[in-house]
């Protein structure tokens, strides 16, 4: 009889053991998590995936006048992969020994034909007034997403005659490309209500602004093609609802200017999306917003569910300076995830790479965050990479 029970539970085994390790493999996927912020230090970061491979680049993140990058299977573990693209390559046009190191700032990848091409904000070594800010923007080229990046000319891609950083590519469905850029704060007071409220207080004389652009791209990225288009700029009533948001930097008496800086734009169901910046980039009001428009050269109309993402150390918890976001997707491509840079209480001045879900809805935008606890792992994940 025991020599019954005993095969019984022996062949009993054999069923189950298939079926006990897709269970056990089942809890092991569930329980991968990842948390906010990753150990990160990029300033700016934007995510590309190529076969299967995300590489995020970003501002800082250890690279000496230049950028680096990181790579992830899975956009929780990310591997350092060293600077990527140097300032003295044999086409370099920015001059490292400008202000901020020669500001080497929002490093952007895309994969086109085969070919890497990174755009960036650097100081431009041409400067007969001496600007103490005289940004400008490039785009370098490489076989590999891991460099090294060469540029393609040894001067920036146009001159608008004002200094701009922040560069945003946006491909079309009609095959069009379209460079989206801010123009910088530098020597540009506009006149607004929050002006006169400043001056009237006291606060500032003047208040500087930056105003995001877009304009089309050549195909081969020589150039662009027609004038910019003037497409995002701080409120001029202090009656509009985006104003209180936008200005906070002014009415906290952080400094004189108020940004529009860090745009993103994609399309989804026909309707183009711009995602911004404002506020002061060093700040703890640093927060995103977004608007929408049927054209990608607008007009945009700003949501009135901005902002989108904020500081939440008001609302008891970290993390503060929320910004200048790229968006990536999960590896079955269903989730959206917005990426931006935020600070904490331990970070300090240190900015870190967050990670949080988007969703896009009816024409509304949504982000769950920011975030620092443990959060599920993107949908689509392979199960070897997670037991890695």
């Amino acid at each position: 009889m025991k020599k019954v029970a005993f095969l019984s539970l022996f062949f009993a085994s054999l069923f189950l053991r298939p079926a006990l390790a897709q269970t056990a493999q089942r809890i092991a996927v569930d329980k991968a998590t990842f948390a906010n912020p990753l150990p990160v230090q990029f300033g700016d970061p934007y995510i590309l995936l190529s076969k299967g491979t995300y590489y995020m680049y970003g501002t800082g993140g250890g690279a000496d006048k230049g950028f680096a990058a990181y790579s992830s299977k899975d956009l929780m573990k990310w591997k350092a992969e060293g600077q990527v693209y140097f300032h003295d390559n044999k086409n370099g046009w920015s001059d490292p020994k400008a202000n901020w190191g020669g500001a080497y700032w929002a490093p952007e990848v895309y994969e086109v034909n085969g070919k890497f091409y990174l755009f960036y904000s650097a100081q431009w070594k041409e400067n007969p007034t001496q600007e103490a800010e005289n940004f400008r923007i490039g785009v370098a080229v490489a076989d590999k997403p891991t460099g090294p990046f060469i540029d393609l000319a040894n001067k920036p891609v146009f001159d608008p005659g004002y200094p701009v950083i922040d560069a945003n590519v946006f491909f079309d469905t009609n095959g069009k490309a379209y460079l989206y850029f801010s123009r910088c704060c530098y020597k540009h007071p506009v006149e607004s209500e929050v002006a006169d409220l400043a001056r009237k207080n006291g606060w500032y004389k003047e208040i500087e602004e930056s105003w995001v652009y877009g304009v089309e791209l050549k195909p081969d990225f020589s150039g662009v093609i027609g004038e910019p288009v003037l497409l995002l700029r701080p409120p001029v009533q202090l009656s509009d609802k985006q104003s209180e948001w936008e200005s906070r930097s002014v009415t906290a008496r952080e400094v004189n200017r108020r940004w529009t800086e860090g745009s993103v734009t994609f399309k989804k169901d026909n309707t183009y999306y711009i995602m911004y910046s404002a506020n002061h980039f060093g700040g703890q009001y640093y927060a995103i917003g977004y608007a929408t428009a049927n054209s990608p050269l607008g007009p945009f109309k700003k949501a009135a569910n901005n902002p989108v993402l904020q500081k939440n150390s008001d609302k008891g918890g970290q993390v503060t300076g929320t910004g200048h976001n790229s968006v990536t997707y999960s590896p079955d491509g269903k989730e959206m995830f917005c990426v931006y840079h935020g600070r904490t209480e331990k970070t300090g001045d240190e900015r870190v790479v967050f990670i949080d879900r988007m969703q896009v809805k009816d024409g509304k935008i949504t982000i769950s965050g920011p975030t620092t606890k443990p959060q599920k792992q993107p949908s689509g994940v392979p199960a070897a990479v997670t037991n890695k």
